[in-house]
């Protein structure tokens, strides 16, 4: 059968996927993960399609392809870096969108077996993070040492903590369990977890009940005193990346993110409205295949932004977003909504949240995420839109079978 095909290779991809491509990726140190995952995701889904006697193309998909094929050839004709510069950063920005609609077209569902498989696998890891996490305390230093950076650890956290919320029956307990799994990722002292943690914990208390997703006095409190938990654990990070930016306070040889954030604007006034196209600005590529804007704006002597030592090009994301103009930011914003609505409407057929819930939180996770990290078209990226993929799946499939069900039962009654 194809769909059991799908659903037993794909699993052990998101396995494989969840250990070596993010949770250990540090640890072990093999860098082509996210390379082989986006390989057998495209051989799955051209799979599926072949042996679809419909040959069911996603057309989001399709016009997902166009746009990248239209800043590929716009990137080209304005030669805003070198071919293989331009062709390696398409890579790198498609790999993310690939990885989703790749995963909500081929429709993947584990099986109650599976999920157990993965649940246990999911808390074996979150015990060695734990114990990471308590040598932390002690041994400073720890977490970078074993898991490469702190932020790894905190990613990791939050993979085992969604794989445990997803496996279960979103029962009381298992929600204050995945809180209590989630709490170990404070140890990182991450700003950007920080905000996670809050925005977690108010979503999993106060809106984990359909029926509470209503837009009335008391939920409006709740998300604002919400947005105020965020800002007030975050708020050292958000001075120095935004409101210093704004008003030009620190010098700009300081810090590469208050650079390319403050730079942004004059790229997307001057490259309007397409932006400066593929490898220019605020990705790995523009620092590997050292783009000309950096010289063009003269940013090119920041420390972390030199063409010698460019390691921190590629430090945030919200800024890399110039390469694409006002119209890629616009496309983008699309794109999320598109995954709110699409989660939204099948939770109006189901009225089952977690899937919903989980969807919030890894949309979430991106927002907080983009300020200050690259994160999107990393490794850590590339798993975390492989769930937002397989979550959406599943609610597809739930829909189609409850559609199934009631349509039988009618037929049943007449």
């Amino acid at each position: 059968m194809i769909q059991e095909f799908i659903n037993r290779h794909f699993f052990n991809l998101y396995i494989f996927t969840l250990i070596f491509g993010h949770i250990f990726y540090g640890t072990i140190g093999f860098d082509y993960t996210d390379e082989i995952c986006a390989l057998v995701l495209l051989i799955l889904y051209g799979y599926y399609i072949l042996k679809t006697p419909t040959w069911d193309v996603n057309k989001h998909f399709v016009v997902v392809i166009g746009i990248f094929l239209f800043y590929l050839f716009y990137s080209l004709y304005i030669k805003s870096n070198t071919n293989v510069a331009i062709i390696s950063d398409l890579i790198i920005q498609f790999k993310p969108y690939l990885a989703f609609f790749c995963v909500f077209s081929i429709l993947p569902l584990f099986s109650t077996n599976r999920k157990k498989v993965l649940r246990w696998i999911a808390v074996g890891c979150w015990f060695i993070q734990l114990a990471l996490a308590i040598v932390e305390i002690f041994v400073p230093f720890t977490l970078s040492s074993v898991m490469g950076h702190a932020t790894y650890f905190a990613a990791g956290v939050i993979a085992t903590s969604l794989c445990f919320l997803y496996t279960g029956d979103f029962s009381t307990k298992d929600k204050l369990i995945f809180l209590i799994m989630l709490s170990i990722g404070l140890i990182s002292g991450r700003s950007k977890f920080y905000g996670f943690y809050a925005l977690a914990v108010f979503v999993i208390l106060f809106f984990s009940n359909v029926q509470q997703f209503k837009l009335n006095t008391k939920n409006v409190l709740i998300i604002l005193c919400m947005l105020i938990a965020i800002l007030f654990v975050a708020r050292e990070k958000i001075y120095f990346y935004f409101y210093q930016t704004l008003t030009s306070e620190v010098d700009r040889d300081m810090i590469a993110r208050y650079v390319l954030y403050a730079t942004a604007p004059d790229v997307l006034r001057d490259y309007f409205p397409f932006g400066s196209g593929f490898a220019t600005y605020g990705t790995f590529s523009s620092g590997e295949y050292y783009s000309h804007i950096y010289v063009q704006y003269g940013i090119d002597t920041v420390w972390g932004m030199s063409k010698d030592f460019y390691n921190y090009v590629a430090d945030t994301y919200y800024p890399s977003l110039a390469q694409f103009g006002v119209v890629g930011i616009f496309l983008y914003i699309l794109f999320w909504i598109f995954i709110l609505k699409k989660a939204f409407e099948y939770n109006q057929q189901l009225k089952q949240p977690k899937l919903l819930i989980i969807i919030l939180l890894i949309v979430s996770y991106f927002a907080i995420e983009g300020t200050t990290d690259s994160t999107f078209t990393t490794h850590r990226g590339i798993y975390m839109m492989m769930t937002l993929g397989l979550m959406l799946a599943e609610m597809k499939q739930n829909v189609k079978q409850n559609t199934k069900q009631i349509y039988n039962e009618d037929l049943a009654n007449k």
